[in-house]
């Protein structure tokens, strides 16, 4: 009898320890599975830890993978880190030291979807955000990261949120839902607006235009277009006062935009660069960043004007570039090039407009140069495999906080970091080899790394020199040069060290407007289709025209129009800047370039440059060290 209670009792135990172990969510696969006595034991041990008998420490979150740094994660953002990329390494700079991630607002999520601003602006993307990242992050999380929030991370927030193809545009070409108000009634300075134009739609492969909350028609008029982020490094060149820096203060007009008076700073009155933005809605970072808390992060409540000067601050002192190519210089070494690395963006001046008296828009890559001072390769030119590869992330260290914007700290080694610890952490330090180069001799250095180097110079040869004719571009034909006109890539991107246009640069390359732009054609019997929505433009007969598209236009995206509401804006976008390419395709403001080589097709064909395949990879190779 009391054995038989004995076996009732050890049977009760393992019926509350089944039942224990079924609340904690095991599987019914697991529990048939478990048939050894290893398997018995292991099952038995459960039951007494979740009963109480035996104490099992808490377990920490999961460290976070080293290419993503995850809103709120803590930590410390290094002084130099470098992150692997296609073409060797993306470096990042924060100027004035460490920072400490804890409570930043740039790195907290602050907002109802639980993002910060870190969350699309990824170091180890150069501060923005590669396709290939976003997919890996897809994958790890099945779309549970605050970065498919529906607001924006989704073709539109009325779709099914676990689905893939709800995220499709973000997931194929590194689109955000961009919601501006339509039709505008004021402009970014609070002046009334007035649009010259209507808006039909044509098609609508994400239904977000025509969503009965969130389309052209609600109650709530918003027009939905998909954009790049735009990278948040390098900012002193492009948030800068334009009057004083870029034209020695002669006043409020634009150079290159005949008698347009630039947006101003509404705290000091100053006349901004109107740089920062794709359609240059917003003329200063303090603007943008509270625009980007509501819009993107989904704060209730506005930020404090102390959380938007840190961001300011942070945004400010951040620097990015390529630091390593893939044939071995390392661009913090002696004898580099002195417009390559993040030092040099950090130490160059800005508001100088590259020309060809003195100041050339990348510097000199005369270092790079064979002994005789020919461009010639002294090899066979490797051409670049993987433009579109993602960046990922290789190092990070750990510092005191630095607190102050304007402190200038010797640059460390950039540390490289164990691929599976988390940026939170600890992790071991091991020193970058850099090298410092020997003279421009071809014996000096191996033949491979010499032939690229010669390749990088002539690509920087043709985008600094070689003609071709420009022709029918909004904003650059129609403000003097002529049309055509017989111009080099410099002509636009003129602005020394980041390759922007040292005006409001905007214009209509037709990157967004038919017929240039990259959208596959609809047909029922093609598998291809076309991803993004169309939109009929009418313009008012007294309006001013798109002056080589006429009064209807057919367009992906408005662009500056959608601010202005101006007829001749249509299709114009704000060029970004050409530094940490590699880390981060694909490119143009709608993704339309999945890499670098598509880049310099899509101008070949645009404007027939008549590229030799030679060219174009010397272009591909130039474009890839910036």
């Amino acid at each position: 009898m009391r054995a038989k209670r004995s076996q009732l009792g050890l049977q009760k135990i393992w019926l509350l320890a089944g039942l224990t172990l079924l609340r904690a969510n095991m599987t019914r696969k697991a529990l048939s599975a478990m048939k050894t006595p290893d398997a018995l034991a292991c099952m038995r041990l459960s039951a007494l830890c979740a009963m109480g008998f035996i104490a099992v420490p808490a377990t920490a979150d999961p460290p976070q993978p080293d290419y993503w740094i995850a809103a709120g994660q803590g930590g410390t953002a290094p002084h130099l880190a470098r992150y692997e990329d296609g073409q060797g390494e993306v470096e990042v700079l924060l100027a004035s030291g460490p920072v400490n991630m804890k409570d930043h607002p740039f790195f907290t999520p602050l907002g109802e979807n639980g993002r910060a601003c870190v969350t699309c602006h990824q170091p180890s993307s150069g501060m923005g955000l590669s396709v290939e990242t976003i997919r890996k992050r897809w994958q790890e999380t099945q779309g549970r990261d605050p970065l498919f929030a529906a607001i924006d991370g989704s073709n539109c927030p009325s779709l099914a949120q676990e689905k893939p193809d709800s995220h499709s545009l973000l997931l194929n070409r590194g689109l955000f839902r961009v919601s501006l108000p339509w039709p505008r009634t004021t402009g970014p300075d609070g002046t009334p607006v007035n649009p010259e134009f209507t808006i039909e739609l044509v098609r609508d492969p994400t239904g977000c235009n025509t969503d009965p909350q969130y389309g052209l028609h609600s109650p709530d008029p918003h027009i939905s277009i998909f954009r790049r982020p735009r990278i948040a490094a390098n900012l002193k060149y492009l948030a800068v006062d334009a009057g004083a820096e870029m034209y020695g203060g002669v006043g409020p007009f634009n150079a290159k935009r005949l008698a347009m008076v630039l947006d101003r700073d509404p705290e000091t009155g100053r006349y901004m660069s109107m740089n920062i933005m794709s359609d240059a809605r917003d003329p200063t970072l303090k603007i943008q960043a509270a625009e980007a808390a509501r819009d993107h992060l989904q704060v209730r409540t506005a930020l404090t004007d102390a959380q938007l000067q840190q961001i300011v601050t942070f945004e400010s002192q951040i620097y990015a570039a390529q630091g390593v190519d893939t044939a071995g210089d390392d661009f913090s070494a002696p004898g580099a090039p002195p417009a390559l690395g993040a030092h040099n963006l950090r130490d160059s001046p800005t508001g100088v407009l590259g020309d060809s008296f003195g100041n050339p828009a990348f510097k000199t890559f005369d270092a790079w140069l064979s002994g005789s001072g020919s461009a010639r390769p002294s090899g066979p030119v490797p051409a670049r495999l993987s433009d579109s590869t993602a960046a990922r992330p290789s190092d990070s260290a750990s510092a005191p906080l630095s607190n102050s914007p304007s402190a200038r700290l010797s640059d460390p080694a950039p540390t490289r970091l164990a691929d599976s610890a988390s940026m939170s952490g600890s992790r071991p330090d091991l020193n970058v080899d850099t090298k410092a180069h020997a003279p421009n001799t071809p014996s000096a250095t191996p033949p491979a790394q010499q032939a690229l180097r010669e390749s990088v110079a002539r690509g920087y040869d043709i985008f600094f020199n070689r003609p071709f004719w420009i022709r029918d571009v909004s904003h650059i034909n129609t403000v003097g040069f002529g049309n055509p006109a017989k111009r080099t890539c410099v002509t636009c991107h003129n602005l020394q060290m980041v390759g922007t246009d040292a005006s409001a640069g905007w214009g209509d390359l037709g990157t967004t407007n038919e017929p240039w732009a990259g959208e596959p054609l609809y047909s029922p019997r093609s598998a291809i289709k076309p991803e993004l929505p169309l939109f009929k433009v009418v313009c008012n007969p007294q309006a001013r025209p798109h002056p080589f598209l006429g009064r209807v236009i057919y367009t992906h995206d408005p662009g500056r129009a959608l601010i202005s509401g101006k007829c001749y804006d249509v299709g114009s976008i704000v060029m970004g800047q050409l530094r940490a390419l590699a880390a981060r395709p694909p490119y143009f403001s709608n993704g339309s370039a999945e890499d670098l080589r598509a880049v310099v097709d899509f101008y070949d064909r645009r404007f027939n440059m008549a590229l030799t395949q030679q060219e174009k990879t010397d272009l591909v190779n130039f474009m890839s060290v910036l």
